[in-house]
């Protein structure tokens, strides 16, 4: 059969599709609606309130020191070539572990009646055995005092309640900032043993700078430096240093506790070292 042949044959095939089929019409591609952020950083050197907001049920990882470890650090700091501050904590130490803390409200919790003004909780303690009780009234975020996370745990109950809530931050967040809040503890229990005392927060936020740490680096970082004087009414009194680095919509990215009695204000072994990460 010759091609000349085979034309028409294919002619006639083509001829039998159905001339009037309706090819439907695609909508085109509509992408998943993403949320916008509720905070993003503006880098301005400062925190306000606004950017400081608990997010209650999300979960922080921290990478800190094993218990009862020591950490060197460096909390001074270095200027670089342009004459800015920056602090190394970015060491990636072998033994470190992870600790996952998460804020909540104080729905279900056993003291929630000794703190009719609290809005929230958050673990003053790596292991989440003793939870602060914190209030916000948008100009400053108070310490209205802590408790045991268990009424009854085996180191027996703990309930602080401050006299006069300690202001922690006051807003805006900024370099030059320094304030001291006290106040008295009556008729308390630490560790099931009756305690009275008076607690002394000094603090200060007096630098800003970019902080490395193992998996992400934050410019515009404060560094907030809190003295605790602990004042028992029987027993010996404590200073413990802390300096927290804090970042715009994140909140505290690291910080470093002293060991106690501790004199010197960038001191270069920390019993505690924690620091954002995975």
């Amino acid at each position: 059969m010759t091609t000349r042949a085979l034309l028409p044959l294919v002619f006639f095939a083509l001829a039998g599709c159905d001339p009037n089929r309706t090819i439907p019409e695609r909508n085109a591609y509509v992408p998943q609606t993403v949320a916008p952020l509720e905070c993003v950083p503006n880098l301005d050197g400062k925190i306000e309130a606004t950017e400081l907001r608990t997010a209650f049920g999300v979960p922080v990882r921290y990478l800190v020191n094993p218990a009862g470890t020591r950490r060197p650090v460096d909390l001074a700091g270095v200027t670089d070539a342009a004459g800015r501050r920056v602090w190394q904590l970015s060491t990636d130490y072998a033994d470190d572990q992870v600790a996952t803390l998460t804020a909540s409200t104080l729905e279900g919790k056993w003291y929630r009646a000794s703190f009719p003004d609290g809005q929230f909780v958050a673990a003053l303690d790596l292991a989440g055995s003793i939870e602060g009780v914190y209030s916000n009234d948008g100009s400053t975020l108070f310490l209205l005092g802590y408790a045991s996370a268990q009424e009854a745990p085996m180191v027996g109950k703990t309930l602080v309640v401050y006299t006069s809530p300690i202001a922690t931050f006051r807003f805006p967040l900024e370099a030059g900032q320094q304030w001291i809040s006290a106040s008295e503890v009556r008729n308390a229990t630490v560790r099931g043993l009756p305690y009275a005392g008076r607690d002394t927060y000094q603090q200060r936020v007096d630098a800003t700078g970019t902080l490395e740490l193992p998996d992400v680096a934050f410019t515009q970082a404060l560094r907030v430096r809190t003295t605790l004087s602990i004042e028992p009414a029987v027993g010996v009194p404590l200073i413990r240093r802390q300096v927290g680095f804090v970042f715009e919509c994140f909140g505290e990215v690291a910080r470093a506790v002293s060991v106690d009695n501790e004199m010197a204000d960038d001191f270069t072994q920390t019993s505690e070292l924690r620091r954002l990460g995975f």
